[in-house]
């Protein structure tokens, strides 16, 4: 529909602090503090990870110091194959090029004379379990997650036979009771009323509940339900991925309303374009059935059919055939 929009402020993380990633990521990346804290209110400012090997060396030059640098076997053998005082030298460089943290992955530990400088320069020393590769791959998908644009939308989102579906509307049109409708057909709910939205990777729009409304539904004239406890836990997800959005049109005049289209019109969430489409709500109308054969007749475009393309191909050759008979 031309011109429609979602109106959303969009936060663009630029910096997270040591001790924020430390206290969110230390259980899924098995890590644990070896030095002091003092570096927890350092900041990281890039969504990625370094090994430092050519800084210990003495090679400063593009040196990614806004990153989390991690320190492996090879740095570990380097370090301890240097004269102790060019090590400590080549350390301290380290440390005091304004980097966040140290990671030393593979459950190694630095010497403490080395551990020594980096409490002094007050960078935060963490030891993490995992194989070096394995912790830079892992590292850098929570850090792309936490370094991703996010908003928060009025609406609900819905897994309807797999596509999720953002219903949208002005207050009063009916978004929870269609949810409800939706649930008694096997939907799945994620979030109502108020959505947060992440874009991951540059590419999907990725949304989930307030932490404080998980599960939650608020139904005029009956209050807060539980979803999970009413429906089963098969009712709720966690996340799901934007396919969909279903805008909800209250007592429309439906002169104006297209009856098909071969067109997809789209809105942007977050920089991605999601394909839209106009449910009038009208007295009567089964509204949660007709969101559910939306879903599955944009689930079919996914594969690339198009039921009112293949209707005005129809409607094109039955005209040529007349033309020429």
């Amino acid at each position: 529909m031309p011109g429609f929009s979602l109106q959303h402020k969009i936060k663009r993380p630029t910096s997270i602090t040591v001790g924020d990633f430390f206290e969110r990521n230390h259980d899924a990346l098995k890590m644990k503090l070896l030095g002091t804290d003092a570096g927890y209110s350092r900041k990281i400012h890039e969504p990625s990870v370094n090994r430092p090997g050519l800084a210990l060396s003495g090679f400063f030059t593009y040196f990614a110091y806004k990153r989390v640098q991690v320190i492996g076997n090879s740095e570990v053998s380097y370090l301890n194959q240097l004269d102790p005082e060019v090590a400590e030298q080549r350390f301290r460089q380290l440390c005091e090029a304004d980097i966040p943290c140290l990671v030393v992955a593979r459950e190694k530990r630095l010497p403490s004379n080395l551990l020594d400088i980096a409490n002094e320069c007050g960078i935060s020393v963490f030891q993490s379990a995992m194989v070096t590769m394995k912790f830079l791959n892992a590292a850098t998908i929570r850090l792309d997650w936490a370094f991703a644009p996010t908003t928060v939308i009025h609406g609900c989102l819905v897994d309807v036979q797999g596509m999720g579906v953002f219903i949208q509307g002005p207050s009063g049109s009916g978004k929870s009771e269609a949810v409800l409708g939706l649930l008694e057909r096997g939907a799945s709910m994620v979030a109502d009323d108020a959505v947060h939205f992440r874009l991951i990777e540059e590419r999907e729009v990725q949304g989930r509940a307030p932490d404080l409304t998980r599960n939650m539904i608020e139904v005029r004239g009956i209050g807060l339900l539980n979803v999970a406890a009413i429906f089963g836990v098969g009712a709720v997800r966690l996340s799901k991925r934007l396919d969909l959005v279903i805008k909800l049109v209250p007592n429309p005049d439906l002169a104006e309303v297209e009856r098909f289209d071969t067109t997809s019109h789209t809105v942007s969430v977050l920089g991605i374009d999601i394909p839209i489409l106009q449910v009038p709500v009208i007295v009567g109308r089964d509204v949660a059935g007709l969101i559910e054969i939306a879903a599955l007749n944009h689930k079919l475009r996914t594969f690339g059919y198009n039921s009112a393309a293949e209707f005005d191909q129809r409607l094109l050759k039955k005209m040529a055939d007349e033309q020429s008979a």
